[in-house]
């Protein structure tokens, strides 16, 4: 198989729900790749409540979410569900 594409999203500095909202579109401009594990969505994000509603929204729509504290912003993975 080949290599997983990363589809990356910097939103640092922006707040609900603009972070939501960008991210929900990224999810569903890229579903398919999404879905079929051909890619996957790197969202960084500075916001924290953006930790909770982005991976709330990436679960109901089906997806695999993992987050990461990095030093000054959080990291969060959505991808194919296992």
């Amino acid at each position: 198989m080949s290599e997983r594409k990363t589809i990356d999203l910097n939103i640092l500095g922006q707040v609900c729900p603009a972070c939501l909202l960008v991210a929900i579109k990224e999810m569903n401009n890229n579903r398919n790749e999404l879905k079929s594990g051909e890619a996957e969505l790197v969202i960084k994000t500075d916001h924290r409540y953006a930790t909770r509603t982005i991976p709330d929204s990436a679960k109901a729509m089906g997806f695999n979410v993992d987050i990461k504290k990095e030093e000054t912003y959080y990291e969060i993975k959505i991808s194919k569900r296992q």
